[in-house]
């Protein structure tokens, strides 16, 4: 994980930082019988009742339309949690006080998005991640769009 101010400081954002901003990282081994115990005990804690997977691709013949839906700003009223199994992808999240955080995860990374906290997702130059996904909702993904200022 890279996480920084996406301002002309481009400060470095600690974990213990993000977590004061409400949003939580760890790193988690990518082996199944490794990272499944720790999944489920953030479900059993967090009450989330759905577990998938998700993949992107470059090869994807709809991968724009699909990305094209995460790059507005917008949150979700449950939390958005992702553990990374393979390639990368980059969130900003609006911090308390309204500021970018850009927060860069990869192979391993474990992050959980507030609920109601705006936010946006995109892909990196390679064009690939794939991603267990916890949910309250047993409905999935839903997002409300923020406004865009005339």
């Amino acid at each position: 994980m890279n996480a920084y101010w996406l301002d002309e400081s481009q400060s470095t954002i600690s974990a213990e930082a993000l977590r004061a901003e409400g949003v939580l990282y760890d790193n988690l081994p990518t082996d199944p019988a490794a990272f499944q115990e720790p999944l489920d005990e953030l479900k059993e804690r967090n009450g989330y009742v759905t577990q998938d997977e998700v993949a992107l691709k470059p090869d994807m013949p709809n991968l724009k339309e699909i990305c094209d839906k995460f790059i507005d700003e917008h949150h979700h009223t449950e939390d958005e949690v992702r553990f990374v199994l393979a390639g990368a992808g980059v969130f900003d999240i609006r911090s308390g006080d309204d500021r970018w955080m850009r927060i860069e995860v990869s192979k391993g990374d474990l992050i959980v998005v507030p609920r109601k906290r705006n936010h946006r997702f995109f892909l990196t130059d390679e064009k690939m991640i794939h991603c267990v996904r916890l949910f309250q909702d047993p409905t999935g993904w839903v997002a409300h769009y923020r406004e865009k200022a005339a």
